[in-house]
């Protein structure tokens, strides 16, 4: 297994989590607790359970963390579409970082369907 760091779903995530934190930045300040904190988590979880479950070093742990990260991309998926239902995005920022998470979560998904025995 490469290290996390190599892999390019790892690299794209941690572009995706720094313009989460910009992007969510000009939300409300009432929404500091909410939504501001529940999408901040979730796109932090997606690299996060990457490198994790790389580190474990074992085949099945590490399927289950990239699961858990395919799950946090569905997670930040739903609140990109809360967020721009509030108007808290304008839809050019949505559709970028939407991309973007549909992109992760497709990465994901090919590196999940490469682990797995046929």
């Amino acid at each position: 297994m490469a290290n996390f760091k190599e892999l390019l779903v790892w690299q794209r995530s941690i572009d995706f989590v720094t313009d989460i934190y910009r992007s969510t930045g000009s939300f409300p300040k009432d929404e500091m607790y909410g939504l501001i904190s529940q999408i901040r988590r979730a796109s932090v979880s997606i690299p996060s359970n990457i490198a994790e479950g790389n580190s474990r070093r074992s085949k099945p742990d590490y399927l289950q963390f990239l699961k858990i990260a395919r799950g946090s991309c569905a997670e930040v998926e739903i609140q990109l579409m809360i967020s721009k239902n509030l108007n808290y995005l304008n839809e050019e920022n949505y559709q970028k970082l939407n991309n973007n998470i549909i992109e992760i979560s497709k990465m994901l998904n090919g590196l999940i369907n490469s682990l797995q025995p046929v």
